[in-house]
């Protein structure tokens, strides 16, 4: 598997108290459009995406892939998280050269507000802590996005440092192993 090495994918579905955190599914299509054509999901992260070439190409069975979990509340898709290799290429890193997992989020605007973000990405980091023991999480977010670092914050990430990149500066934050949030 090329994400996570050794891991095995997909885990079992993780159970919070309000979550499922699972796999996509067919009935999560319209949920996953609506999330990558939103303006006020898409705003630090280069903008929306048009919704015809969105509807084009998201199948009719999203794809699954290693390190996508959807979070799901009540028999709906809220949002997503992702853990992804950060590109040995990139400028920023903890140790040059290195492929951390990096931490990703995104979850629909009617549901901000409420707590799923935090509760998501904690049981997620949660289950990354037990595939990767030992290993650092990093999270980059645009310093102007206040409700992601705040989010970063909640999770124990603190910051390593700050560039521009995108035409924006950039926060780059690691969650030391041993960190737990809930």
């Amino acid at each position: 598997m090329p994400a996570f090495g050794p891991v095995a994918w997909p885990p079992a579905p993780i159970r919070t108290e309000r979550l499922l955190l699972r796999e996509p599914e067919a009935r999560d299509r319209a949920a996953i459009v609506e999330l990558f054509t939103s303006p006020e999901v898409c705003a630090y992260i280069g903008g929306p995406r048009p919704r015809d070439a969105m509807e084009r190409s998201v199948p009719a069975t999203p794809r699954r892939r290693p390190g996508l979990f959807v979070a799901d509340v009540d028999d709906a898709m809220t949002g997503i998280v992702t853990f992804d290799r950060r590109d040995p290429e990139h400028p920023v890193h903890l140790r040059p050269g290195a492929s951390e997992a990096e931490l990703g989020y995104m979850f629909l605007p009617r549901t901000w507000g409420r707590g799923y973000a935090r509760e998501a990405c904690a049981a997620a980091l949660g289950w990354c802590a037990d595939a990767l023991p030992g290993e650092p999480v990093v999270l980059t977010t645009q310093t102007a996005n206040e409700r992601s670092l705040r989010l970063a914050a909640k999770l124990g990430f603190v910051e390593v440092e700050r560039y521009q990149a995108y035409g924006a500066e950039q926060w780059f934050g690691v969650r030391s192993p041993a960190t737990r949030s809930g």
